[in-house]
């Protein structure tokens, strides 16, 4: 009796149907490996735009019954314009300067933080180094380019609103030095500096404008000038 091999007929059909459509198996493969990595993307963290200087926490000076300040660097890091904003769980307390703002991409600022120490209750003496109860959040948003800050922005994007950090406070001892007083020190420093730059009036360039938008060439102002004199010098010298 003869014995003849028998193939399974499903893997006959399989065969067949890859032979006349090759890439409707390509294309299962390439979904079912894509799927996962996708899933992946969903979950990881958004990427950060701002790069905070100091990083975690933000450092005051202790004085009882005083405010105090604190200096924050903030860094624009992305590749487009993005918008910034301080939340505090102290407002009473605490106040930032500016409180918000845009930054292009690679730019900088200096932002203090202002706070009221109260006195410790029943006497005690605080202890410092120590973190404090209050916390500050600084958020991130992409913006357009040319668009100014107001704080409905957070509200009306809060989909694409990135939380950068939660910094703690902590308190330093203002009479005993220390490398993170010392860099607190300059921080506000360059924290003053630039508030002055900011006061001052853009340099002017170009040409002046005087009365209802009549410009003047100063060149030919000084001209003018110049030849009125020496019209008055020829009727002094004729008389």
């Amino acid at each position: 009796m003869a014995i003849t091999d028998r193939q399974n007929p499903n893997a006959e059909e399989k065969k067949k149907l890859f032979k006349l459509c090759p890439f409707f198996w390509q294309r299962r493969t390439t979904t079912a490996s894509s799927s996962k990595p996708s899933f992946a993307r969903s979950i990881l963290p958004a990427r950060r735009r701002l790069r905070l200087d100091p990083s975690s926490y933000l450092y005051f000076p202790y004085e009882a019954g005083k405010q105090v300040r604190s200096a924050i660097k903030l860094k624009n890091t992305s590749k487009s314009h993005t918008a910034f904003k301080f939340q505090t769980t102290a407002p009473k307390s605490c106040y930032m300067r500016p409180p918000g703002g845009v930054l292009a991409p690679g730019e900088s600022v200096f932002a203090t933080v202002f706070k009221f120490v109260e006195h410790p209750e029943n006497n005690e003496k605080h202890k410092l180094n120590k973190k404090s109860k209050a916390k500050f959040k600084i958020m991130s948003l992409k913006v357009k380019p040319g668009v100014e800050f107001v704080p409905e922005l957070f509200d009306e994007q809060k989909d694409q609103v990135i939380v950068e950090r939660v910094l703690r406070v902590i308190f330093l001892d203002a009479d005993r030095p220390s490398a993170a007083l010392e860099k607190l020190k300059r921080q506000l420093a360059e924290a003053e500096a630039a508030v002055e730059v900011r006061k001052k009036p853009p340099p002017e360039t170009g040409p002046r404008v005087v009365g209802e938008g009549l410009v003047i060439d100063e060149w030919k102002e000084r001209r003018e000038k110049y030849l009125a004199r020496q019209q008055v010098d020829s009727i002094d010298s004729s008389s």
